[in-house]
């Protein structure tokens, strides 16, 4: 058995390319590795059920997926041709939260979150190219659990981060706010 057959059996096992591409780049399945081993507390993280996650991914509309590709495409076109950004940042958060995260929205103009992942609200907020700092300003009375930023690079790439309420910072102001710089583990 070569040093490199365990990316066969990724395969097999249905690890999804990216996966496995990110297994061939460290050299070893990340899943095979015992993380208390290296210091680290599993007791300290929130369990997720990964079967639920999977299974809401899976469920994404491919026309949604093709409208979103769209939409990004025209804005990068836009702004390509008018230096000018088209002023979608938010439904385009909200529609990759959806697509990549398997978050199931709320019908328009819900107050509190902006849809649902298993049982958590969760509440979306876009840090868009334009902006100086890299945070966002969520309400304290929003009713979420869980809130997801997404920042959109000014190549139109996107990347996200969930952080749970109880992480964000203390304090009796009406808004908190989440600063991208200080979250972890961005997917």
């Amino acid at each position: 058995m070569s040093d490199w057959d365990f990316l066969h059996d990724m395969h097999n096992d249905g690890y999804s390319p990216d996966q496995i591409a990110d297994a061939a780049a460290c050299g070893y399945n990340p899943d095979e590795v015992d993380i208390d081993a290296l210091g680290y507390s599993s007791d300290d993280w929130e369990i997720i059920d990964e079967d639920e996650y999977i299974s809401e991914r899976l469920s994404v509309n491919p026309e949604l997926v093709t409208i979103f590709e769209n939409l990004v495409q025209n804005a990068e076109s836009f702004y390509a041709l008018t230096n000018r950004y088209l002023q979608i940042w938010g439904e385009l958060g909200e529609l990759f939260a959806e697509i990549e995260y398997g978050i199931k929205r709320h019908k328009p103009y819900t107050k509190g979150s902006d849809g649902k992942l298993g049982n958590d609200f969760i509440e979306v907020k876009t840090i868009s190219p334009e902006k100086n700092k890299d945070q966002v300003k969520v309400k304290r009375a929003g009713n979420f659990n869980k809130l997801l930023i997404i920042k959109i690079n000014k190549d139109f790439t996107f990347q996200g981060h969930i952080i749970a309420r109880k992480d964000l910072a203390k304090g009796d102001g009406k808004y908190a706010t989440a600063s991208w710089s200080n979250t972890k583990n961005r997917k």
